[in-house]
C-alpha cells in the first residue's frame, strides 16, 4: 500500500459532513457535466460518475433528476472550475478547488480567508507541485480478488488497488487510485467488468506532510473552516499531518 492509502488513513480535514453542502457541491458537478457532455448519462461518462456520487451521498433521485433538467436549460448559469493555492498559518500549503459563476466574488473571498487567518494567497501553479493529482474509485468488493483486480487494471492506468474495510459493519469495498488523466480508461474498464462503482472523483495527495502541535493545528483548522462554509468551494487539500 502506498501514499494514497496512508493519506486517506491519516488525513484530518473535514470532507463535506453537512448534507446541504454535499448536495450543493454535487448540483454544481451535475451542471458542469451536463453543459460539457449532455443530459444523457448513457453517453456522458462524467455525468454517470456524478450520479454515482449523488447516490453514495444519499441525494434523493428526484433532486438529481431536477438538477439534470435544470442544467439542460439554456438560461442556467454555467460554473467554471478555478483553483487557488496559498499558504496557511505555519507554512501549511493549501490547495482550493472552486466552481464559480462569478470569478471576481470567488477571488475576493478566497483572498480574504487567507489574509484574515494568518495565510497568503499565492500565484496559480505555485504549489501544485507539492501534491499528486490522482483519480480515485470506490467499488463494492463482491467477488473481486484485490490482487487479480490490480493486475487487470494496471494496463488501464491504476497505480494502487487495496481493500477498504471502512467503518464497523460496512461491507468491504475496494479503493482504486491512478493518475488523474487515466480516470476515463479506468472507469470504462470497471464498467466493462461489471463492477458496482460506489463513488469516484479526484484527490490531491501531498508528497510530504508537516506536523504541527495542537494549538497550531487549531489555527489552520480555523482557515479550513472558512473554505468549508463557502458555497463556491468544492474541495480543499493541505499538507498538515
Amino acid at each position: 500500500m502506498g501514499r494514497a492509502f496512508e493519506f486517506r488513513k491519516a488525513r484530518k480535514f473535514k470532507r463535506w459532513g453537512a448534507m446541504a453542502k454535499t448536495f450543493t457541491r454535487i448540483g454544481k458537478d451535475i451542471v458542469m457535466a451536463v453543459k460539457e457532455g449532455g443530459a444523457d448519462p448513457e453517453t456522458n461518462s462524467r455525468l454517470r460518475a456524478v450520479i454515482q456520487n449523488a447516490k453514495a451521498a444519499n441525494m434523493p433521485k428526484d433532486n438529481v433528476e431536477r438538477a439534470i433538467k435544470k442544467a439542460s436549460e439554456k438560461d442556467t448559469a454555467d460554473y467554471k472550475p478555478v483553483n487557488f493555492e496559498g499558504y496557511g498559518p505555519h507554512g501549511i500549503a493549501v490547495f482550493v478547488e472552486t466552481a464559480t459563476n462569478n470569478n471576481q466574488r470567488t477571488v475576493a473571498n478566497v483572498r480574504s480567508y487567507f489574509s484574515r487567518n494568518g495565510g497568503s494567497l499565492g500565484t496559480s501553479g505555485s504549489l501544485e507541485f507539492l501534491f499528486t493529482h490522482q483519480c480515485q474509485f470506490s467499488i463494492q468488493k463482491g467477488e473481486f480478488d484485490v490482487e487479480e483486480l490490480e493486475l487487470e487494471l494496471i494496463d488501464f492506468g491504476a497505480e494502487e488497488v487495496f481493500e477498504d474495510t471502512g467503518d464497523d459493519g460496512e461491507e468491504s469495498k475496494i479503493a482504486i487510485y491512478g493518475e488523474f488523466q487515466n480516470f476515463g480508461s479506468i472507469q470504462s474498464q470497471l464498467e466493462e467488468m461489471g463492477a458496482e462503482i460506489i463513488s469516484s472523483g479526484f484527490e490531491r495527495i501531498p508528497h510530504d506532510t508537516k506536523e504541527l502541535n495542537e494549538e497550531q493545528q487549531a489555527e489552520v483548522e480555523k482557515l479550513l473552516a472558512k473554505f468549508d462554509e463557502d458555497d463556491d468551494v468544492q474541495n480543499v487539500y493541505h499538507n498538515m499531518g
